[in-house]
């Protein structure tokens, strides 16, 4: 079995919620010999440097969350996306100690391919997210504000497209260019939509998006 770490160990210790859920989660990855790390606030799991998976919990599951889960084969249909637009990640969620423990040989076959796909040095093929997919009154704003294309470009392009897909669910093309003017800001400091002054998206497990979104 890997070592402790007790930063993560702080973690667990300080947990309100999951907390023994989470610690069974963590003795399963530990004992596939991976590095215990604190990464964004939240115990992140690897093996030879390389991101696998994140431990963490939502007011409604504990989750096991595998960075690259795109790239598994999933045979027995656990995993899910944390959101419809992402592209690499998928999680594992269980609603109590009970799952997780009927679960942990698939957990374990799991980690095991996600080893082999980091071995394999296999990426994900993400869909390029080009100008042509921002709607009209976003690009509209960029040939007008070259500042605000240049930060707006800086983006990651995870970033640009949780913003595209928040203006254009506005019905009215006046409401889609109020929320574009509303967040120009925000893109201009160089923060995406769901971005938290403590550091983590509001969407990620443990941030409970009680903090200020400056």
């Amino acid at each position: 079995m890997s070592k402790i770490n007790p930063q993560v160990d702080d973690f667990f210790s300080n947990a309100k919620e999951w907390q023994e859920e989470m610690q069974y989660l963590r003795m399963i990855a530990l004992d596939c010999e991976l590095t215990e790390e604190l990464k964004w606030r939240q115990p992140c799991y690897t093996f030879e440097g390389n991101n696998l998976f994140i431990v963490g919990a939502y007011k409604d599951a504990c989750v096991m969350s595998f960075l690259k889960g795109a790239l598994l084969s999933d045979p027995s249909g656990i995993l899910v996306k944390p959101g419809e637009n992402t592209q690499s990640a998928k999680m594992a969620r269980f609603a109590n100690l009970q799952e997780i423990i009927a679960l942990e040989p698939v957990l374990k076959a799991y980690i095991k391919e996600a080893i082999e796909v980091e071995k394999a040095g296999l990426k994900v093929d993400f869909k390029k997210f080009t100008e042509d997919d921002f709607i009209e009154e976003l690009q509209q704003k960029l040939q007008e504000n070259t500042v605000f294309q240049t930060a707006f470009e800086a983006l990651t392009p995870g970033r640009q497209r949780a913003y595209n897909i928040h203006f254009a669910e506005a019905k009215q093309s006046k409401t889609r260019v109020s929320r574009i003017e509303k967040y120009i800001p925000r893109i201009l400091s160089g923060k995406g939509i769901n971005d938290c002054t403590c550091g983590l998206s509001k969407k990620m497990p443990n941030c409970d998006g009680s903090h200020k979104y400056a």
